[in-house]
């Protein structure tokens, strides 16, 4: 059986008197694609705020490959190739689409500074162009090679959306976290979202986790899901286990109990 890249457990988190997580756990394996849904409030991106770095669990640990990452900074877990998407769009307007995917290969070092002065002009030329050629990669990959020398700012919300992956992928993941990836998205976006998400587990092995609200996007993308509510999970399994899990129907789904439609 796989190992999991990411593995959460007991996971508490307090805001004041509100208790947002309350013994929330989640893993996913290599190459496997898991949904994160539930409703407003549930505690989803909470718990992606955990699992990144960003917020420390009140109790709980987070582990990365087996290994305890629970105080870890976010530097460190991009370092070990966690990579996240936010809801609310994190572009840089004035950059080009192409200068997304190259900044997000520079922060390594592998573009400039002490790196590439002591390997000379010939390693600075020949990284500059392994660089450019994994942004060409990963652009077409995600079909977005015409629009590469446009500017960010300039894109509607489902191109943006493609490009906040990109960004992502640009360094290679071990583990990607999606956070309502396909918000503003054209049913053709999505299913090219889905394309390059499937094609990046299958063939790399990368584990991924998303937070979704368009159910059916989730269940046809996600070989399992886990659903929150109120902190805690309500449910976990395949699609279809979790469709027709009574209380996933009654508490978000909105269908009756019994119901088999």
């Amino acid at each position: 059986m796989k190992h999991h890249v990411l593995e959460a457990s007991g996971i508490d988190v307090r805001f004041g008197g509100v208790r947002a997580l309350r013994d929330a756990r989640i893993a996913v394996r290599p190459g496997e694609v898991c949904g994160l849904i539930g409703p407003n409030g549930a505690g989803k991106t909470t718990l992606f705020d955990v699992v990144s770095g960003i917020r420390r669990p009140d109790s709980g640990r987070v582990l990365l490959d087996g290994a305890d990452i629970t105080r870890r900074s976010t530097v460190w877990r991009a370092r070990h190739g966690m990579r996240r998407t936010f809801q609310r769009q994190q572009l840089f307007g004035q950059l080009t689409v192409a200068d997304h995917l190259l900044v997000a290969q520079e922060w390594r070092g592998g573009g400039g500074g002490l790196v590439a002065d002591a390997v000379g002009a010939p390693g600075r030329r020949r990284r500059e162009r392994a660089r450019r050629a994994r942004a060409s990669e990963v652009l077409k990959e995600c079909g977005l090679d015409g629009l590469a020398d446009g500017s960010a700012g300039a894109l509607p919300v489902g191109r943006a959306r493609m490009v906040e992956l990109a960004r992502a992928l640009a360094d290679p993941p071990r583990l990607l976290l999606l956070d309502e990836p396909a918000s503003g998205m054209t049913a053709a976006e999505r299913a090219q979202l889905s394309a390059v998400v499937r094609h990046l587990a299958d063939e790399t092995g990368c584990a991924v986790l998303l937070v979704e609200h368009n159910v059916a996007f989730v269940m046809e993308l996600c070989a399992r899901v886990v659903v929150l509510d109120l902190g805690a999970v309500l449910a976990e399994g395949t699609p279809a286990e979790v469709r027709a899990d009574p209380r996933v129907r009654e508490a978000y789904l909105g269908l009756p109990a019994r119901s088999t439609a």
